[in-house]
């Protein structure tokens, strides 16, 4: 079922949008076409102002572009105001994800859980953070969850039936300084633990992005010939990672 969201996709300055396939692809859920044709996905998050101002953590907005620059989806957050002020990066939210034609056709549901994050303890379900991807909103077509490591953040990319198809192994150390600027990389491997099919990079944004504000820039890889259900599979998990890692601004400077 396709749904169209009443909310408005700003006009990102004469921003050019990816056209829409012609295609018709037996299985491939409405809006996921866009995703048959491609191999990278740059994700921008919106600087909000009153954010940068105030300090009080505001509903994210994504601009979810190719590799050409043109826009594909816009993404927008859905919270709870006192979740955002007392949970943070902690916090359960819905993302929904809008093509051109303003139909949603991801859905992301991120559910809150008290005490998870620490990778000590992320093999137990209560412990382990996760993200729920949806599409067409209302059916869902795979996870990302946390799983148990030492200290790198690890996770697991599922199918609807929860089956493991891809592996994530972040870096040793997933912080971005003004002494060091390089992109802070994810690394997406087969289910062997060992082939690199992919990779999840936060980019580095420039000082004034970093220190001020929380905003971020992401690119996700993956192979042209993968699912396209994994590809937006791939991008919930790009999204777990930003608020696990990178939603607090100590954690830029």
């Amino acid at each position: 079922m396709e749904v169209e969201v009443k909310q408005p996709v700003p006009n990102q300055g004469g921003q050019q949008w990816m056209a829409m396939p012609q295609l018709n692809i037996p299985g491939v859920p409405p809006g996921l076409e866009y995703l048959a044709q491609i191999d990278q996905l740059l994700m921008h998050q919106q600087i909000e102002l009153f954010e940068a101002l105030t300090n009080i953590e505001t509903k994210n907005r994504y601009a979810v572009k190719n590799s050409l620059g043109q826009q594909v989806y816009f993404a927008f957050e859905e919270s709870d105001f006192c979740h955002r002020i007392c949970c943070g990066p902690q916090r359960g939210f819905t993302m929904h994800i809008v093509d051109n034609q303003h139909r949603e056709v991801i859905r992301l549901e991120r559910p809150f859980k008290y005490c998870a994050g620490c990778c000590w303890c992320a093999d137990t379900d209560c412990c382990s953070q996760e993200i729920h991807i949806q599409s067409p909103p209302g059916q869902v077509i795979g996870y990302c969850r946390q799983i148990g490591s030492k200290w790198k953040g690890m996770y697991e990319v599922l199918d609807a039936n929860k089956s493991v198809v891809l592996k994530i192994r972040g870096p040793c150390c997933p912080c971005q300084t003004i002494c060091c600027t390089g992109d802070v990389d994810f690394v997406v491997l087969g289910t062997d633990g060992v082939t690199e099919v992919g990779k999840i990079s936060k980019q580095w944004g420039g000082f004034f992005r970093e220190v001020i504000t929380s905003a971020d820039n992401f690119s996700c890889s993956f192979p042209m010939d993968l699912d396209v259900k994994m590809k937006a599979n791939m991008i919930g998990a790009t999204f777990l990672i930003d608020y696990m890692f990178f939603e607090q601004k100590d954690n830029n400077s």
